[in-house]
């Protein structure tokens, strides 16, 4: 068996409208999805999926060709592949094993396996809507983005419990926003008295031991920092977190499976798209007994999840498949969201950060130099601040927005 023929297939996937609206600000090519399918000379097809705007690896044109002629055994745990293209082989491994994908990877330890709602950071209000939203869809868990910097958190998590039952939990995700433990901590006390609350994610950076070892000693909820091999060993010595956030290709999340499990660490699999890169996370949690946590997946985010038979959520739970391949099967008529490239621009806009008593500080962007992602990194913005909010200025073709425009190029403006 060799690999005969390799299809890329760029498609704009709809994202539902709250997570589409907001995610429009810096992160719209989201929705582009990469689907890869690659058919053998005996005919198997295997299908995956990449998200070439946010991924771990891209499939370049280098890989389709070393993987053109190939037996897809040899090559399914090279992770230079990237994404959908290790997917889709380990679809036609499966298929021509005559066995579910979990089964090439290790040991089944479980039949179901623990999943979270995601979303980018936006209005409490709309953190709310999208946590009933979950909570109506079958999840039991929601991964929240908690920037202070520019949203009220304490409001947020205030809205968002009261859209849930009291077995609903949340993760809290700082991006390292909140700096230092002497930030940290007054935060996350506060945030403590949420009870639905049971996780914080990088509060601050990993890097700061001391800070790390600080913060978890003030908090009753467990601390996750991104897996990373070479500080593994300092993060169980120092004490500093209680469980990883893992993602990758096959082989480095298996590695890193097998080296929490030594460490008695437990952690989520992080691995972003459709209902493919979902299945795919659930062959991998099939077999990893310390995923445990619930996994993120940003599915929830898509109108189509561009299968045949939708995954089911019931409980917080996804079924592992148990039919040959992946066990899922591509959806033809999601080609009618077809596109001839994988770019796609975010909205125009400017944005400011309002604080409480009206006062405004001005953006080009997100990211970048004067952007309020890295201004916030700086300790340029505050920090832990009631009542702050985001406001956007989309290009409305107004003399005046160009001003602003031209003026963000040099710097912030305060008002």
């Amino acid at each position: 068996m060799k690999i005969k023929e390799i299809e890329i297939i760029w498609l704009d996937v709809p994202f539902h409208e709250i997570p589409d609206r907001n995610m429009a600000r810096q992160n719209w090519g989201w929705r582009i999805v990469e689907v890869c399918r690659v058919t053998t000379d005996n005919g198997i097809v295997g299908v995956g999926e990449t998200l070439p705007n946010y991924t771990w690896g891209k499939v370049s044109a280098a890989a389709i060709e070393r993987a053109k002629g190939c037996n897809p055994f040899e090559i399914m745990w090279d992770d230079s592949l990237g994404a959908g293209l290790q997917m889709a082989i380990l679809d036609i491994c499966g298929k021509a094993a005559e066995v579910p994908v979990y089964r090439l990877l290790g040991t089944k330890v479980r039949d179901r396996c623990p999943i979270s709602w995601w979303g980018i950071d936006m209005s409490p209000e709309d953190y709310a809507a999208e946590a009933g939203r979950a909570f109506r869809d079958g999840y039991m868990s929601a991964k929240q983005k908690a920037r202070p910097a520019w949203w009220d958190v304490f409001e947020q998590a205030k809205l968002s419990a009261q859209a849930v039952p009291r077995n609903f939990k949340f993760d809290y995700d700082f991006n390292c926003h909140l700096l230092t433990a002497a930030n940290a901590i007054p935060v996350l006390e506060e945030l403590d008295k949420t009870p639905n609350i049971v996780i914080y994610e990088e509060p601050i950076f990993s890097n700061d031991v001391e800070g790390n070892k600080r913060i978890r000693q003030h908090t009753r909820c467990p601390i996750a920092l991104h897996y990373g091999a070479d500080a593994v060993a300092q993060n169980v010595r120092e004490e500093m977190c209680d469980g990883y956030v893992v993602g990758g290709g096959i082989s480095a999340v298996m590695h890193a499976a097998r080296v929490s499990d030594t460490m008695r660490k437990m952690f989520w699999l992080q691995l972003v798209g459709t209902a493919w890169t979902t299945t795919m996370m659930l062959h991998l949690g099939a077999v990893c007994k310390n995923a445990q946590w619930p996994a993120v997946t940003c599915m929830n985010m898509y109108e189509d999840t561009l299968v045949t038979k939708p995954l089911k959520v019931r409980g917080g739970f996804i079924e592992v498949p148990e039919t040959p391949g992946l066990g899922i099967e591509f959806n033809e008529a999601a080609l009618k969201y077809r596109v001839n490239s994988p770019d796609k621009k975010n909205v125009e806009a400017v944005y400011a950060i309002v604080r409480d008593n009206g006062h405004k500080t001005w953006f080009h962007g997100e990211y970048g130099q004067y952007g309020f992602w890295d201004e916030s990194h700086k300790g340029n913005l505050v920090v832990h601040e009631q009542g702050i909010r985001l406001h956007q200025w989309k290009n409305d073709g107004s003399k005046e927005w160009k001003e602003m425009a031209e003026r963000l190029k040099k710097g912030t403006v305060s008002e």
